[in-house]
């Protein structure tokens, strides 16, 4: 298993720049018996509403891309869309 989050985190080393220019990153906390990727949100990207977005369509697909064994990817603290709390980083604004 500590294989297959070295190469989790090797898949997500590739996007962390990216998170990281909005204030944000990620970490794995677990790697379910089903193969199921748990990330926490950190930084800003634990408070943007456009979270979702950046798990699904960045997140997700670079480690489903580059660990085929992964069958799903869920973070364990997304902010909702709608949520009147969610905070967009400054150069998203």
């Amino acid at each position: 298993m500590s294989d297959l989050i070295n190469q989790v985190e090797k898949a997500l080393d590739t996007i962390r720049p990216y998170l990281e220019a909005d204030g944000g990153n990620v970490s794995v906390e677990e790697i379910t018996p089903e193969h199921v990727v748990k990330l926490k949100l950190l930084g800003s990207c634990g408070s943007c509403p456009m979270s979702i977005m950046t798990l699904k369509a960045g997140i997700e697909q670079a480690i489903k891309k580059a660990v085929p064994e992964i069958t799903g990817v869920e973070a364990i603290n997304l902010t909702d869309i709608d949520d009147p709390n969610a905070v967009l980083p400054e150069n998203l604004r």
